[in-house]
């Protein structure tokens, strides 16, 4: 990924801040019954917003990002520059309660490189959660993202975790809409008027309601299946 991404792609121009990373770690620290004090790594942090609402939620978080930019966009986390699929990630095996992810591991020409990395700091126990975007819903503007450069599917993200030793492995079609995580009956409205929507739309409601995202979940074993 090229290191002035940010400044390209999210310049608050185009994508203002909002309030949604703030709804979506509620909803994440609830879902996964995080706790105060865990240790959470996010790997292609950006500038730093879901960092900022999980550390408000009293975790212990650290960032890692191959642009230099991301220091300048939050300057007060710890955040550490890696090229993850050319680097180990820069921190000791077994650190991290959680780590999680955001439309990131799309990005990536090797996936398994920062999966392997991802096994290796977790601690045993620990759990990865990794938010994609879905191909299926996805791929008519999959690579409207230049810097996009792997697919996911439902079955191709849960064999990934499987291959890499994790375990109690869940994925499941994920929409992106805080009304929907409150009133999960209201997804079957979305998927109606799915088919209708136009590939390319302004309203994120609409958008939101035919793109879907992949959540992914896996747990590093207790006893460590390292090779």
């Amino acid at each position: 990924m090229s290191s002035n991404y940010l400044s390209v792609v999210y310049d608050e121009g185009s994508r203002p801040y909002t309030n949604y990373p703030e709804k979506l770690c509620h909803y994440l620290y609830q879902s996964f019954n995080l706790s105060p004090n865990m240790k959470l790594l996010e790997p292609g942090c950006g500038r730093g917003e879901f960092l900022l609402n999980f550390q408000k939620l009293g975790m212990n978080v650290q960032g890692v990002d191959i642009s230099m930019e991301a220091k300048d966009y939050s300057s007060k986390l710890k955040i550490e520059i890696c090229d993850v699929e050319n680097e180990a990630l820069p921190f000791q095996s077994n650190t991290f309660d959680v780590i999680f992810s955001k439309s990131f591991i799309e990005h990536l020409h090797n996936p398994e490189i920062y999966l392997q990395e991802a096994f290796r700091v977790l601690k045993p126990g620990g759990f990865l959660i990794t938010l994609v975007p879905d191909w299926e819903s996805n791929y008519k503007t999959y690579f409207d993202d230049f810097t996009h450069r792997t697919p996911f599917t439902k079955p191709s993200l849960r064999d990934a975790y499987k291959i890499f030793n994790f375990e109690d492995v869940s994925v499941y079609k994920f929409r992106q809409l805080p009304i929907v995580w409150k009133f999960p009956i209201i997804n079957y409205f979305c998927a109606a008027i799915s088919p209708l929507i136009p590939v390319r739309v302004n309203s994120k409601f609409l958008r939101w309601s035919r793109e879907l995202m992949l959540l992914g979940y896996g747990v590093k074993p207790r006893v460590n299946n390292e090779s």
